[in-house]
């Protein structure tokens, strides 16, 4: 029988153990309340997003997909928050659940929206929220904390409240 140390049997009933045995243990995502640990992701334009991008900024993350009829809606309130929040200390970044880089491209260009976009929805997901729903909401507050997870659509009001986190 196989035996395993306490740390790896805790990973394993918190959300399993990384591909190698040896390697390196996969992070749960956040509980509200939890220090956010953010991934290193590639952005649209080919630059990198680091998590020390959002240090002393709230941060309002959204995941979508270019064929979601509310995420269209829901996006553009998020453009209006980008505009609202230019200059404070919130950092919008937005996950595209889609596979094709021209598309999200098209998308935007075509919505007239200009906020910082990743397709690595992977990572984002496992350090944000496992749950697989569009558009999903997801704000960290400026102390890097899971604030709260958003599901479905949000109101223009309720989205424009979230430039408050910048306070």
């Amino acid at each position: 029988m196989m035996r395993m140390n306490r740390r790896k049997l805790l990973a394993l009933l918190h959300g399993g153990l990384g591909l190698a045995a040896a390697g390196p243990l996969i992070a749960r995502a956040a509980s509200p309340g939890d220090v956010v640990r953010w991934p290193e992701v590639t952005m649209l334009d080919g630059s990198r997003w680091r998590g020390a991008q959002a240090q002393g900024k709230a941060v309002v993350a959204v995941f979508w997909s270019t064929t979601c009829p509310f995420c269209r809606r829901h996006n553009a309130h998020v453009e209006k928050l980008r505009l609202a929040a230019t200059g404070k200390p919130l950092e919008l970044l937005t996950i595209a659940r889609d596979k094709d880089p021209q598309a999200v491209a098209r998308y935007l260009k075509r919505h007239e929206l200009n906020f910082a976009v990743t397709l690595d929805t992977q990572p984002m997901a496992a350090a944000l929220s496992t749950r697989n729903l569009i558009p999903l909401t997801v704000v960290v507050d400026r102390q890097g904390r899971l604030k709260q997870v958003i599901p479905g659509e949000m109101f223009e009001d309720d989205v424009l409240e979230l430039q408050k986190l910048a306070a």
